[in-house]
């Protein structure tokens, strides 16, 4: 079996939101993803670490822990703060469901990590933080050259 692991930890800060992007998107190049399947990753990793930022945090100053597994050719992305914690995750799951409609929040954040990859699970205790897993497949380029 063969696998790698990384692990990197970043201030809870807007501009860090795309430094994870790019940190998991060329982590998960060694898997040989085509150009729909890394954007779908970059797309829920983005909307997992907002999330840790706008809700998580509140405005605080908080750390964000990212950790990447690839094992074969699958990539499980695992994003956790120690923020506030989510009351109700179902409800927080639900399609357009935000907690913050004034920062015109659209409430799709879950929606995508779901859609874009093939598991998600959000682990949350009001306090303590929020634990997001998302596990996807690579399936790759079609085309052998």
């Amino acid at each position: 079996m063969n696998t790698n692991e990384m692990k990197i930890e970043f201030d809870s800060k807007s501009e860090n939101e795309s430094f994870a992007r790019v940190a998991v998107a060329v982590f998960a190049a060694q898997l040989d993803p085509n150009m729909e399947e890394l954007s779908d990753i970059k797309t829920a990793v983005s909307e997992a670490v907002t999330n840790c930022i706008i809700h998580g945090y509140e405005g605080r100053e908080g750390k964000v822990k990212l950790s990447c597994r690839l094992e074969d050719k699958t990539i499980t992305i695992v994003i956790t703060d120690d923020g506030c914690g989510i009351e109700d995750v179902e409800k927080a799951m639900e399609p357009l469901y935000t907690t913050k409609p004034d920062l015109e929040r659209s409430g799709m954040g879950f929606a995508f990590m779901e859609a874009f990859m093939d598991d998600l699970s959000v682990e949350s205790e009001l306090g303590k933080g929020t634990k997001i897993t998302m596990v996807r497949t690579i399936k790759g380029s079609k085309v052998q050259s």
